[in-house]
């Protein structure tokens, strides 16, 4: 089984519903053979490379709250975090652009797979939210991948050039041929679209339905004289 995300690493819901995800995972009797591929998506590809103001800041003057609401935004998205077992200081974040981080994630996945990937993600979102830093920089980046696995000599090349950003540009119009309006969005065996972070029992149940589906049971209309692991019936 195939599960593709797209997400953003600035996207506080996207890390909430990784988490539950991973939770139905703990659980599923057929975890070993599922497949967590992350895909790139861009909550706000005109943010600054440089980033200038707080994510407080930004959200109080795109939704025309004082910043007092905009706290209060992000203390309840900080609340649901927390019941999830994650830590985030979203009064500390800044608004910034995530291009980079997104081309260093497909790298993860060209270096060693799904796993080194997903590690890759988990790091950057860790970085981010719980950490407070700056992963548009580069050399924040630098230090947040090598750690997490990455070849120091390879991310230094593709944060030096455009790299990758074709399949991040890719990514983003695929989810939008599949009708993603926003992020997380989860695509099961290119068949099952899951939008939003969902609880950790929907995402239960879309993998059941969706293993059942992908390996049916035949029925037996018929039964009779056979032979099995024990012997004969004679």
């Amino acid at each position: 089984m195939k599960i593709e995300i797209w997400s953003d690493v600035v996207c506080p819901w996207c890390y909430i519903g990784k988490r539950r995800l991973e939770k139905a995972l703990a659980d599923f009797a057929h975890a070993d053979e599922v497949d967590v591929h992350w895909r790139s998506y861009q909550l706000d590809p005109g943010a600054p490379t440089r980033p200038t103001e707080s994510t407080s800041v930004m959200l109080a003057r795109k939704y025309g709250q004082s910043p007092e609401g905009a706290r209060q935004m992000q203390d309840r998205v900080e609340a649901v975090a927390a019941e999830e077992g994650l830590v985030y200081r979203l009064a500390e974040t800044l608004h910034l652009n995530t291009v980079d981080a997104h081309r260093l994630i497909h790298l993860a996945h060209q270096q060693g797979g799904n796993e080194l990937q997903g590690r890759v993600k988990e790091a950057l979102l860790r970085a981010y939210f719980t950490e407070a830093r700056d992963v548009a920089d580069h050399d924040v980046l630098r230090e947040v991948v090598t750690t997490a696995g990455l070849d120091a000599a390879r991310v230094d090349e593709v944060l030096a050039s455009r790299e990758f950003e074709q399949d991040v540009h890719a990514d983003v119009a695929q989810a939008q041929t599949y009708g993603a309006t926003g992020v997380p969005f989860f695509v099961v065996d290119g068949r099952y679209g899951v939008s939003g972070a969902q609880p950790t029992e929907t995402f239960a149940q879309v993998l059941e339905r969706a293993w059942s589906e992908s390996h049916p049971r035949i029925e037996v209309l018929a039964g009779g004289e056979e032979c099995g692991p024990d012997g004969c019936a004679i």
